[in-house]
């Protein structure tokens, strides 16, 4: 009997999966009717349960999402997180004057019924704030116009401090990006609109941050590096990395 019991308890405390293995709540939010048409055209390509499983998100979590866009991931982070959770869609000053239709996105769904825990925070690259220590900072194919002047091309050094700073003990840094060549370093980044997952990892790693893993789900062989992300043969298939960073408990 006490060994039922003891594997009840056990049991009770995994989280439940769907038949691909994906926690049932990171399923739900992907499959959620109030997410708009437009973002579920993108899934079959972007595979968000199979990211953000890699990622860790989890019920109660407190996330920012990082140069959010239109708020793709922002609206998947609402549900996943819950009302225990908040998540913080923070768009640079500067990413808002060069695609100000995201931002305007963003404040059509954020503190509304249906996201009440999604605020969306507006600040200089060069200067982030987060409100709170978070659970996790997460940037998808952004991280690399952060080098391009648009940007203001802020201190890296700085702003991957900051990040760590926001984060908790223990907290994750996650980066999806466009890969760039390997040995490209910085210098695709304007042009391509990629970078060299090399450079994303000694730039993070040098901030503190321990590299914890790599998921391969949205990797393309196919893809040499060498056209622009918006090219069409290309768009939407490109080779991307994902890297997780952790803060360490100590």
């Amino acid at each position: 009997m006490l060994i039922v019991a003891v594997a009840l308890v056990a049991w009770t405390n995994v989280p439940a999966k769907s038949a691909s293995g994906v926690p049932t709540y990171i399923a739900s939010a992907v499959t959620d009717s109030a997410r708009p048409p437009d973002d579920k055209a993108q899934d079959a390509k972007r595979k968000p349960d199979e990211v953000l499983a890699f990622a860790g998100i989890k019920p109660g979590d407190k996330v920012v999402d990082l140069m959010p866009g239109s708020g793709y991931y922002s609206r998947i982070f609402g549900k996943i997180v819950g009302t225990t959770g908040t998540v913080y869609a923070l768009q640079p000053t500067e990413m808002d004057k060069a695609a100000p239709k995201g931002l305007q996105s963003l404040k059509t769904f954020a503190g509304t019924p249906a996201y009440p825990n999604v605020t969306v925070l507006v600040q200089s690259a060069a200067a982030i704030a987060i409100p709170e220590q978070v659970d996790m900072v997460w940037t998808s194919q952004n991280y690399h116009d952060l080098h391009d002047p648009f940007m203001g091309s802020p201190d890296m050094a700085r702003f991957n401090r900051s990040i760590f700073d926001a984060l908790k003990p223990g907290g994750i840094f996650l980066v999806l990006d466009h890969a760039a060549a390997e040995g490209s370093g910085l210098s695709r980044t304007d042009d391509l609109h990629r970078i060299d997952p090399a450079a994303v990892k000694a730039e993070i790693t040098a901030a503190g941050f321990e590299f914890v893993g790599e998921s391969k789900v949205l990797r393309n062989a196919e893809d040499k590096h060498s056209l622009s992300i918006y090219d069409p043969s290309i768009k939407g298939k490109t080779d991307k990395f994902i890297y997780k960073f952790r803060k360490p408990l100590s």
